[in-house]
């Protein structure tokens, strides 16, 4: 007897691979010059050369033991001392390498902390729209998914309705920002008044509420601050990953960084170490981690994406389009023209426009476009969804 839950899992990929499997079919049919493919948080850009000089020398000269073998379960010391080095030079807070744990990337860090925070019956808030990924990790906890939306007009959060979502059985609330799919950056303001909020239930309930940090798009800014949570709230735990800082996402390396602040950091970072040891996700790819290393701090050329993203919101705004402007990450989040946003997503393939209806964010009627893509593409497919938006005229 299969476990049914995995089953239904491996058997109903997410909208946003289906899209994507469907984007691969139409190029072969078409073209890949006339597939306008805006499904997949793919980065366009390479990765600094210094990361590929990095692997050169890692390669060429490292004792090929060490390079390959394995690392500490939770990562290099070396590693996560730079890491923890890092935190402490950019941000001004205390950080150390015991309360660094290496991963496989940001849905790693994630599933580990859910896991190592959650018993069964918690519940995890999530503000909507969220990557859909977390009611899979929230759920593989053993946790209950309650999903509390954003106010529409700005996508900050609404805290009239996350006041109601936590109850005496909230453990944690993920908070993503620069955000996916909207590309929204919690202000300063709205991170303050979330710290006060939680440490106000957490005094009415008796009880420790987590905040985990999604921060695989913290480098994409565009002109704004992106607040640092663990200044502000103590109980934080902060999962991020290099796939888009450094353009890496194949390569799966990130890592998880336990606040200082905690009472009990050392048993949340022990229980961090338990849940990696129970999931797999044990010593990080080595390579990788020594990668990091010699590269802590560096970012790939991110300029592209924030003109990809004035000419894709210019011309929709222009168009009719509603969207709220992204202040970071590489996604624009439009309204549909029409209520159902999955009908709207068909018929703009009919121009081979693959866009990402908006259903398992959490926030119905909208869609997302992914511009992480080469500026000519967006030029290209202009013409198109101004003859898509047309047809609501």
């Amino acid at each position: 007897m299969l476990n049914e839950k995995m089953l239904k899992l491996g058997e109903n990929r997410s909208v946003i691979r289906e899209i994507f499997e469907y984007g691969n079919k139409r190029r072969l049919e078409v073209g890949a010059e006339n597939v306008y493919d805006f499904s997949l948080g793919n980065p366009s850009i390479p990765a600094p050369k210094a990361v590929n000089d990095a692997m050169v020398k890692l390669l060429t000269v490292t004792d090929p033991v060490r390079l390959h073998g394995y690392t500490s379960a939770q990562g290099a010391p070396d590693v996560r001392k730079t890491v923890a080095d890092s935190i402490v030079k950019r941000f001004g807070i205390e950080a150390n390498a015991d309360l660094i744990y290496m991963t496989c990337g940001a849905a790693a860090s994630l599933t580990i902390c859910l896991n190592a925070v959650c018993n069964e019956g918690d519940e995890v808030i999530a503000l909507a729209p969220f990557f859909p990924e977390y009611r899979v990790f929230a759920e593989k906890a053993g946790a209950k998914l309650v999903v509390a939306k954003c106010r529409e007009s700005d996508f900050q959060i609404d805290f009239s309705v996350l006041e109601n979502a936590i109850t005496k059985n909230t453990k944690a609330i993920i908070v993503n920002s620069p955000n996916n799919p909207t590309g929204v950056v919690l202000s300063k303001e709205t991170i303050q008044k979330l710290a006060d909020l939680l440490s106000k239930k957490q005094a009415e309930y008796g009880k420790r509420i987590f905040i985990i940090c999604d921060e695989p798009y913290r480098e994409l800014a565009y002109g704004v601050e992106v607040p640092y949570i663990p200044q502000f709230y103590d109980n934080t735990l902060v999962c991020y990953s290099y796939s888009k800082s450094l353009s890496l996402p194949g390569e799966r390396i990130g890592y998880i960084f336990v606040s200082p602040k905690i009472s009990d950091c050392g048993k949340v970072y022990a229980a961090v170490c338990g849940a990696g040891r129970a999931l797999g996700f044990v010593c990080a790819p080595s390579l990788l981690q020594f990668v990091v290393r010699d590269c802590i701090d560096l970012t790939s050329d991110v300029r592209v994406y924030k003109k990809n993203r004035d000419l894709l919101y210019n011309a929709l705004t222009d168009y009719g389009y509603t969207a709220a402007k992204p202040d970071g990450a590489f996604y624009l989040f439009i309204k549909s023209p029409e209520p159902d946003a999955n009908a709207f997503c068909e018929r703009a393939k009919k121009y081979d426009l693959l866009l990402v209806p908006s259903d398992s964010f959490g926030f119905e009627g909208y869609v997302r476009i992914s511009y992480c893509v080469s500026t000519a593409q967006i030029e290209k497919s202009l013409p198109y969804f101004k003859k898509l938006i047309e047809e609501y005229f």
